[in-house]
């Protein structure tokens, strides 16, 4: 596929075997919608140490799902 962008992989290795779990992101989009997320639930925040995980578990205001 000549479209990759992006690649990361997680070996998890053990006496004679390995797991592989393999994540291919194919257009920048995906990551751009993630910082345009992370840029709008910080607007109003105090100042501090946030984060991705407080972001990703914030409601997404993209979704109806609660």
């Amino acid at each position: 596929m000549g479209d990759m962008v992006g690649q990361h992989e997680i070996h998890f290795s053990g006496w004679g075997e390995t797991i592989t779990i393999r994540h291919t992101a194919h257009s920048r989009e995906t990551f751009a919608v993630g910082a345009l997320r992370a840029a709008a639930w910080i607007v109003g925040r105090p100042p501090g140490l946030h984060t991705m995980r407080d972001v990703l578990s914030a409601t997404d205001p993209h979704h109806d799902c609660k």
